[in-house]
C-alpha cells in the first residue's frame, strides 16, 4: 500500500510533457521571468518551481480586483456630478450601487492576500477557502442592492420627483452601463480562468449595477416622453433581474462551500487512474475545490503480490498523470490498496469505521 502525499507540481513544458498551461506564462513581467528560466532549467517538481506558478497564478486575481476598483470608481465619480447637476433620484442610487460594487474589491482581495498565507498546524490545507467567505459577502451585498433598489422604485410610484437635465441623466445611466459591463466580463472572465467562484460573483454582482444603469437610461427616456412613472416601473423591473443574478450567484459560492465539483471532472480523473497501468480498479475519487484550485483524493487497486516500491511507483505515476492532465489541480492523495485473494478484505480492521459508498476491495478477486 502506498498513501503517497503530493508536494507542489511544476507546470514546464519540458522533456516533452504537454501541461496545457501556457496560458499561465504570458502574464507580465515574472511570468516572462519564469518562461525563460524553463528554457535552461530541466523539467523539475521542486517545490520553488510550484511556488513561482502558485504566485504567477494568484497575482491575476488582485490584479483584476485593482483594476475592476478604479474603473467602478471613476464611473460613480463621473454620475455623482451629473446627481448634483440634474438632482435625479435614480441617478444617485446608481452611483450608490456602482460605489457599493466598487468596495466589493475590499473583501475579496484581503481573501486573495490571505489565501497567500502558508498552511499552518491549525489550518493545515491554507487559507483558501477565505475567497469562498468573501463570496457569501458578496451574495450579501447583492441581495442588500436588490432591497435598495425594490425600495426605491416602490417609494417613486408614491412619490412622484421632478427630475431636470434628462439628457445628462440619460448619458451617465450610459455610461454606467457600460463601465459596469466592461468591469463585469473581467472579472468573469478572470475568475472563471483562475476558478474563484467568488470573483465570478464579483462580475456577477457589476453586472446587476450595470442593469441598474440601463434601468436609468430607460427611465430617463420615459421622463423625457412624459411618462412620469417610467423610472420606478423600470426599477422593479430591475430589480426582478437582480434576484435572478442573486439565485446564480448564491447558487454557485453554495455549490463551492459544499464541495461541489462537476461530475464529469470526476469521471475525467477516473478515467486517467486507469489508464495507469497497474491500476486494476478505481474505488473512489473526491474532489473539492480550496480557493481557486482543486485538491483531489483517489483509491485505487492493485496487484496484491507486488511490492511496496512498485505499488508506490504506480501510485506516484498516477498522482503525476493526475497533475498533468487536470486543470487547476495542486494536489492529489492516492491509496493503493492490494486486490483480494480468497475473499480476505484488506480492509477488515477498519471495514467498521467506512461510511463512504462504492464498491468494496473485497468485490475485486485474483487480479
Amino acid at each position: 500500500m502506498a498513501d503517497d502525499r503530493p508536494d507542489h507540481h511544476d507546470r514546464g513544458d519540458e522533456q516533452g510533457h504537454d501541461h496545457h498551461r501556457t496560458d499561465e506564462h504570458s502574464r507580465g513581467w515574472r511570468a516572462a521571468v519564469l518562461s525563460v528560466r524553463s528554457v535552461f532549467s530541466p523539467h523539475s517538481h521542486d517545490a520553488a518551481d510550484s511556488i513561482d506558478a502558485a504566485l504567477d497564478e494568484s497575482d491575476e486575481g488582485p490584479r483584476a480586483l485593482k483594476i475592476s476598483l478604479a474603473a467602478l470608481a471613476l464611473t460613480a465619480m463621473l454620475q455623482l456630478v451629473v446627481v448634483l447637476a440634474s438632482g435625479s433620484v435614480a441617478l444617485l442610487a446608481d452611483s450608490i450601487h456602482n460605489f457599493a460594487d466598487a468596495l466589493t474589491a475590499l473583501p475579496l482581495g484581503f481573501a486573495f492576500w490571505l489565501g497567500r498565507r502558508p498552511a499552518t498546524r491549525r489550518y493545515t490545507y491554507g487559507y483558501g477557502r477565505s475567497e469562498d467567505l468573501a463570496g457569501v459577502a458578496i451574495v450579501v451585498t447583492i441581495a442588500a442592492s436588490a432591497v435598495v433598489a425594490g425600495w426605491e422604485a416602490a417609494t417613486r410610484l408614491v412619490d412622484h420627483r421632478q427630475v431636470t437635465h434628462v439628457g445628462w441623466v440619460i448619458a451617465a445611466g450610459a455610461l454606467g452601463a457600460v463601465g459596469n459591463e466592461l468591469v463585469a466580463l473581467y472579472r468573469i472572465r478572470v475568475g472563471r480562468r483562475i476558478g474563484s467562484a467568488a470573483l465570478v460573483a464579483d462580475g456577477l454582482h457589476a453586472r446587476t449595477d450595470g442593469l441598474t444603469s440601463l434601468g436609468v437610461v430607460v427611465g430617463g427616456i420615459g421622463v423625457a416622453a412624459g411618462l412620469a412613472t417610467a423610472d420606478p416601473v423600470v426599477g422593479l423591473l430591475i430589480t426582478a433581474a437582480v434576484l435572478v443574478v442573486l439565485k446564480n450567484a448564491g447558487r454557485d459560492v453554495y455549490r463551492r462551500l459544499m464541495d461541489a465539483v462537476d461530475p464529469e471532472l470526476v469521471d475525467e480523473v477516473e478515467r486517467v487512474l486507469v489508464s495507469v497501468r497497474g491500476v486494476e480498479e478505481v474505488e473512489s475519487v473526491r474532489i473539492r475545490w480550496i480557493g481557486h484550485e482543486l485538491r483531489a483524493e483517489a483509491e485505487v487497486i492493485s496487484d496484491a503480490d507486488m511490492s511496496l516500491a512498485d505499488a508506490h511507483a504506480i501510485a506516484e505515476e498516477a498522482r503525476h498523470r493526475l497533475l498533468h492532465r487536470i486543470g487547476r489541480l495542486r494536489e492529489a492523495a492516492i491509496h493503493t490498496s492490494p486486490c483480494s485473494h480468497g475473499g480476505r478484505d484488506p480492509h477488515a480492521v477498519t471495514a467498521h469505521h467506512r461510511h463512504d459508498v462504492g464498491p468494496s476491495p473485497e468485490t475485486v478477486e485474483g487480479c
